[in-house]
């Protein structure tokens, strides 16, 4: 019976997925929204860049990988009065922003560990979370350690949780777009086409961009012409998020209440449309803004407070009980996520 059920889980991709309409510049510009960014450019000259990789016996690092620099030379043997190894220490030693250190042979039990849980039909995403299960399982054993701690207390998503937020936010047989403006043009695109259980089109912006037609250099009134291009192509839109790519860029780093809710209410990023359960968090982003503006403005008069106190957890309460928003579908919330990993 559990059989049956791992079946049928969420594909997320369909077998005969189709990736079309994207150049080498499309691509790279998509895949750069994505990368982790320092909060404030300034610092970008002197800051941690890349990665380390280490083997480690004992607290002695046997190898070690920088994923800018190459193979270096670990560190000589600890003395025996030394304090215990630190990958927060390597990590800075070396210059990197991030570090990941495995006991000798535990990266051999994962794949044993990984080899023995999986299943024949298994799909990719069954796949993926198996495996980052068996690291989280390592990492809590301590024959994985990892610094920072970006994504600590956010639990692995499960195929149902995962299953239930695609079908919150895009119909079968519909479709989902991420349009980015720059520059009176678009910049890039992604465009997600769901049949079934899985998604079986991910396209990008070449064949969209000639049948968008002449632009006004506006993009608050050029995204329509992106929606109707969408749906000629690929199918009615379930949900679709439009913005200019800077914006777009502050606001996943933007850890304020209610940032993501008053961008949508004044224009500076337009969905469209918006399926109940983004509306729902959506509205709730924009109340946690209005209530932190208020607790600002009266946090001077004592006895209006615990009203707004009162107000806050009641919010909070209501949030996190509404099962139909993604964050109530995933059991964490995901922007939360996006900006640990993005923000430096």
């Amino acid at each position: 019976m559990a059989r049956q059920s791992s079946l049928c889980s969420v594909a997320v991709l369909t077998a005969d997925v189709r990736f079309e309409g994207w150049k080498t510049e499309d691509w790279s510009r998509f895949l750069d929204l994505w990368k982790p960014r320092a909060v404030k450019v300034e610092a970008e000259p002197t800051r941690p860049r890349g990665g380390v990789i280490a083997i480690v016996e004992k607290d002695t690092v046997l190898k070690l990988i920088h994923t800018a620099k190459g193979r270096i030379a670990p560190p000589p043997p600890p003395a025996p009065d030394a304090p215990p190894f630190s990958l927060a220490e390597l990590a800075n030693s070396q210059r990197a922003s991030w570090g990941i250190a495995a006991e000798r042979g535990a990266l051999d039990e994962v794949m044993e560990r990984f080899g023995a849980r999986t299943r024949r039909g298994d799909d990719i995403t069954q796949q993926a979370l198996l495996l980052v299960t068996i690291v989280r399982e390592m990492i809590r054993e301590g024959g994985i350690e990892s610094w920072p701690r970006r994504l600590h207390g956010v639990p692995v998503p499960t195929p149902p949780m995962i299953d239930r937020t695609i079908g919150s936010i895009c119909a079968d047989g519909h479709t989902i777009a991420l349009g980015m403006f720059k520059d009176e043009e678009l910049w890039t695109a992604f465009v997600a086409r769901r049949r079934g259980r899985g998604f079986d089109v991910l396209a990008g912006p070449d064949e969209l961009r000639p049948a968008m037609g002449v632009l006004s250099g506006e993009w608050r009134r050029d995204y329509r012409h992106l929606v109707r291009a969408v749906e000629d192509h690929y199918g009615p839109l379930s949900l679709g998020f439009f913005a200019e790519v800077e914006r777009f860029r502050e606001l996943q780093i933007d850890p304020r209440p209610g940032a993501w809710g008053r961008a949508v209410a004044l224009r500076d990023v337009v969905v469209t449309p918006i399926p109940s359960a983004v509306g729902l968090a959506l509205g709730v982003d924009v109340s946690r803004y209005a209530l932190e503006g208020l607790r600002n403005f009266t946090a001077r008069i004592g006895w209006f407070e615990p009203v707004v106190q009162s107000m806050r957890k009641r919010l909070g309460s209501a949030a996190t009980g509404a099962d139909v928003t993604v964050s109530g579908a995933l059991g964490f919330d995901p922007m939360a996520a996006l900006r640990a990993l993005l923000r430096r």
